[in-house]
């Protein structure tokens, strides 16, 4: 396996690339730890503010990715992702240069937004050129090697990002992040891939009714067309109502636990960082656990276990963080909770291929983003807002008890429909007995 990486690896354009991308990954991390110490410089312990930014990573999920392919499919990929990051760099840049210069938060979120709306055609422009790059047989294995880098960039950005925040300041921390984004915008340029035409500005206004139609098609045609088949079996149902209950509890405990983690341990975006990095490494060493012996399990009593136990670990470690402040300790618990987390998303996904045309998995997968990332934003400012009236610990408590609840419930609730199913299976056999 190493060796085919390498071999893969050795393609220039392919190589660059990869490269890149893991740049750019790390960048984007980076991007959010500067983001998390702004805030706790201006607005020390507001989750309110921590949401408002943040949320200016999330909004162009909505606004951009339903028209960005229709772009990307008329421009080069090639530049497209060098462009795209070039903005991400400059955008970037400018958002310490006004800051220091006008104190104010305005422009922060002005090219905060536009930065994360230009990274939303890197990601399509990037899946959509990996297979012009590398051979057929050879696409499972680039596809595995992206998908492990980036996680791998991802959960470091947070790491070092924090620690790069904490020590050289928050505006050194924007110019170190523009500079990964120019750098991978760089070597994107040295690529050489005949990928599509060339950038034509007048595509800008020729694809604008397109774009149009595309929003309205994908965010109201297309959503609905993925959740007819996501809501046409109790597996799939079951599949959505767990994502959306898990995305409306990470909204409810993304800023509120940074709040509670900054002023349990009294630490800035250094301890944040290496926080993530242990539930990062806990995410991977739980899907490589889970992927050994997960077949042997049945997927449903798995996912409601994995989500009980994680909201009893969030509720035990919130009562012991608030009496008995330690930092090794955080660390642990964030470790441990990502090897609890882990096999949900596996098992989610699974039962949705297993119930789903492959036809209409785009469609579905698309539906699900919306739904989710609304959710998320939902619960996000609503907890924030809840915050302010009440505290983190609170906050943080009341969501873990409501994920155990919710989980009793569903494994309730399998449990008779495992045994009306038995007891149908077995009214039938006896039928056919009697008639026989």
């Amino acid at each position: 396996m190493f060796l085919s990486y390498i071999k893969i690896l050795k393609k220039r354009n392919f190589s660059l690339l990869w490269i890149g991308q893991v740049i750019s990954q790390f960048g984007d991390r980076l991007t959010q730890m500067a983001l998390i110490g702004l805030v706790y410089r201006l607005e020390p312990g507001s989750s309110m503010s921590l949401a408002k930014i943040l949320s200016l990573a999330v909004i162009p999920v909505f606004i951009i990715s339903p028209v960005s392919g229709a772009y990307v499919d008329r421009w080069s990929k090639r530049k497209t992702m060098c462009i795209s990051d070039f903005m991400r760099g400059t955008f970037i840049l400018l958002v310490s240069l006004t800051f220091l210069k006008f104190h104010s938060m305005l422009p922060v979120y002005i090219f905060v937004f536009l930065s994360f709306c230009a990274g939303r055609f890197f990601i399509p422009a990037k899946m959509a050129m990996i297979p012009s790059l590398v051979d057929k047989d050879e696409l499972f294995l680039a596809n595995s090697l992206v998908s492990v880098t980036s996680m791998i960039a991802a959960v470091l950005g947070f790491g070092l990002g924090g620690v790069i925040v904490e020590k050289w300041g928050v505006e050194s921390g924007f110019i170190i992040d523009a500079s990964t984004f120019f750098l991978s915008s760089l070597l994107i340029l040295f690529m050489r891939a005949n990928d599509g035409s060339a950038f034509i500005p007048k595509d800008i206004l020729e694809l604008g009714r397109e774009a149009i139609k595309n929003v309205k098609n994908s965010l109201i045609f297309e959503i609905k067309d993925g959740l007819k088949y996501l809501f046409k079996s109790s597996e799939t149902i079951y599949s959505v109502k767990i994502r959306v209950v898990l995305f409306a509890a990470l909204g409810s405990l993304y800023t509120v636990f940074i709040v509670f983690m900054q002023k349990c341990l009294n630490t800035g975006t250094a301890g944040l960082g290496w926080l993530a990095v242990a539930a990062g490494l806990g995410m991977f060493l739980g899907t490589v656990i889970y992927g050994k012996v997960g077949k042997y399990l049945p997927v449903k009593p798995a996912i409601n276990t994995s989500l009980a136990l994680c909201g009893m670990h969030m509720l035990a470690f919130g009562f012991l963080l608030k009496s008995h402040p330690n930092k090794i300790l955080a660390f642990a618990y964030c470790l441990i909770l990502g090897i609890l987390a882990s096999p949900i998303e596996i098992a989610l996904n699974t039962l949705i291929h297993k119930e789903s045309e492959n036809a209409f998995l785009g469609r579905i997968f698309s539906s699900l983003e919306v739904i989710l990332h609304l959710a998320f934003l939902v619960f996000m400012f609503l907890a924030s807002f809840l915050a302010e009236l009440m505290t983190p610990f609170t906050i943080i408590a009341s969501v873990s008890v409501m994920i155990i609840v919710f989980a009793v419930v569903e494994m309730i609730a399998g449990e008779r429909t495992g045994k009306s199913d038995t007891e149908k299976r077995e009214g039938a056999a006896a039928s056919v007995s009697s008639g026989l």
